[in-house]
């Protein structure tokens, strides 16, 4: 029997999570998760949630600093819709029973923190492990709900596409690899929610988990969904510098608090700066960029040693225990750094309810563009994005839901059957094709780029691509190739975003084109697929 329900979603991290539990009093969710429940890049975030809680802030000043960070491309409507929910979400989450930080002789209020961008204190925080406490709580609330049902170790493919009663195509589910059986099989669904997350795998060095190979974009954009502004790449200035963690992240709170940046002769990286280390990312992650390349070092070093240990230990006990068990203690020592991979701001363009241009497919979270970070994303908009996005999509997907009918499983085909088994010279073939796009996305496509750099890129990515298709349409298909397939499509949007936009702003710079152009380029860089491939979606009916 094929699995139906009212609601598909793909992803538990905390926009997927919320989404399910305000849905489920609509009808039945299934939510999909690729491997375990708490492998998501909400479960590693560690700043905290901006919102307007502090006596001396105001929803204007939050506003400002966001359209101030998204460099003239954020949408005031979108920017508006999500600062000015922030105080409800977080009231949502205390009242769900998150145990977020709170001042000391105040238990009552949350304590705030700062980051980068912001001018208040505004982060509202749980220690250093913020997004860790918000998963455990709507995890747990998610695995409690009787209309909720999470499936781990399902990782989806593709669309599964049906023709509407008004003629237009519409999802009908998902075709969904099942890792301990190793079958694909249909899950039907009234409406599907990407809410996947991000694609630092896209990238050599990242502080994303293993997971986070932008399955959802690709998954949307096959099926048609419209895209927009993917050369907007942010890479955290901070990534713990150590050859045994590539991808843990030293929080934007660090410098919050007053850590410093420093090269490998103890100079100040950020002297000069108007606002020093608290700077925007794109500012700091290059200010890192030029100072490794003019002295030839591997890293910089970030320094908190002039703060009291004990204050140090309170406030960020996991960098703290994370880096001592490595050797660093960072009370007494700075702390080596690098920018890595870590934010798409850019992804499939929605409405600001979570609409795609595909009828009954709606994206939530680091997978959609709703036009809140424009070329820069604020420190700790995301889980704030992610919140209100979720609860608006809720809304907006029921009443959706309540429209059409369920979907019928009669005319839908079999997934292709009879495919050569894969030997070990495909594996590594394929192993060799990831590597082969995350090194030149990191060499041609990072923190630095040029049309020549973006052009040898396409190049080579154009025949990677071939290569992994092939693989698709003649080989077994599982975890890696679906993985690497994915990662080839998102590659393949951020080369055709950068290559686009001819100037640099924000997150987005161009050695060719250095100078910031708003008679041009004050736009969306927004990408149409002319060819959804909806051969593989297995025709369905509604």
């Amino acid at each position: 029997m094929i699995p139906t329900s009212d609601f598909l979603v793909v992803g538990t991290g905390v926009a997927g999570l919320s989404f399910a539990l305000k849905a489920s009093r609509h009808g039945s969710v299934t939510i999909l998760a690729k491997k375990s429940a708490e492998d998501t890049n909400t479960n590693l975030a560690q700043g905290g949630i901006a919102a307007v809680m502090g006596q001396d802030d105001l929803l204007e000043y939050h506003v400002e600093d966001t359209l101030d960070s998204g460099c003239g491309l954020s949408n005031p409507l979108a920017v508006k819709t999500v600062v000015e929910a922030g105080p409800r979400m977080i009231k949502e989450l205390l009242g769900l029973g998150v145990p977020f930080s709170s001042q000391i002789d105040h238990p009552d209020i949350p304590e705030l923190g700062r980051e980068g961008g912001h001018s208040r204190r505004r982060i509202i925080h749980a220690k250093d492990m913020t997004g860790q406490a918000v998963q455990r709580v709507l995890g747990g609330l998610a695995a409690a709900d009787p209309a909720v049902t999470v499936l781990e170790r399902h990782q989806a493919l593709d669309l599964i596409l049906g023709t509407a009663p008004d003629g237009r195509r519409r999802p009908i589910g998902l075709w969904v690899l099942d890792a301990q059986t190793g079958q694909i099989s249909p899950f039907l669904a009234k409406v599907v929610i990407l809410a996947t997350g991000g694609s630092g795998k896209v990238y050599l060095y990242t502080t994303n988990p293993e997971g986070a190979t932008g399955d959802g974009l690709a998954i949307g954009w096959r099926a048609g969904a419209r895209v927009a502004n993917m050369e907007f790449v942010q890479f955290h200035p901070t990534c713990l510098y150590h050859p045994q963690v590539r991808n843990f992240l030293i929080s934007e709170a660090v410098r919050g608090e007053g850590g410093r940046l420093i090269d490998h002769e103890g100079r100040p990286i950020m002297e000069g700066h108007p606002r020093g280390d608290l700077a925007l990312r794109d500012v700091v992650a290059l200010a890192i960029d030029a100072s490794m390349k003019q002295s030839g070092a591997e890293n910089v070093f970030l320094d908190i040693t002039h703060k009291p240990a004990a204050f140090i230990r309170d406030r960020f006990p996991k960098i703290h225990d994370t880096c001592l068990s490595l050797g660093i203690d960072i009370t007494v020592e700075p702390i080596p750094v690098v920018p890595a991979a870590h934010y798409q701001c850019g992804g499939l363009q929605v409405d600001i309810d979570g609409r795609t241009n595909v009828p009954g497919l709606y994206a939530i979270g680091e997978v959609a563009a709703t036009g809140l970070h424009g070329a820069n994303r604020l420190a700790s908009n995301s889980l704030l994005e992610a919140l209100v996005m979720a609860d608006r999509a809720s809304s907006a997907a029921a009443a959706e839901a309540r429209s059409v009918p369920a979907p019928a499983a009669a005319d839908i085909s079999p997934w292709p059957s009879g495919r050569i088994g894969s030997v070990p010279k495909e594996a590594v073939l394929i192993s060799h094709s990831w590597d082969e796009i995350r090194r030149f996305m990191w060499n041609y496509v990072g923190l630095v780029r040029s049309d020549q750099r973006l052009a040898m890129a396409s190049k080579r990515l154009d025949l990677v691509k071939n290569e992994i298709d092939d693989f698709f349409r003649n080989f077994e298909v599982d975890a890696d190739l679906i993985e690497v397939r994915n990662i080839a499509a998102v590659a393949d949007l951020i080369i055709s975003c950068a290559t686009m936009r001819k100037e640099s702003r924000g997150l987005h710079y161009s050695l060719s084109w250095p100078v910031r152009d708003d008679r041009r380029f004050l736009g969306d860089t927004v990408l149409d697929n002319p060819a959804p491939l909806l051969g593989l979606d297995r025709t369905g009916s509604l």
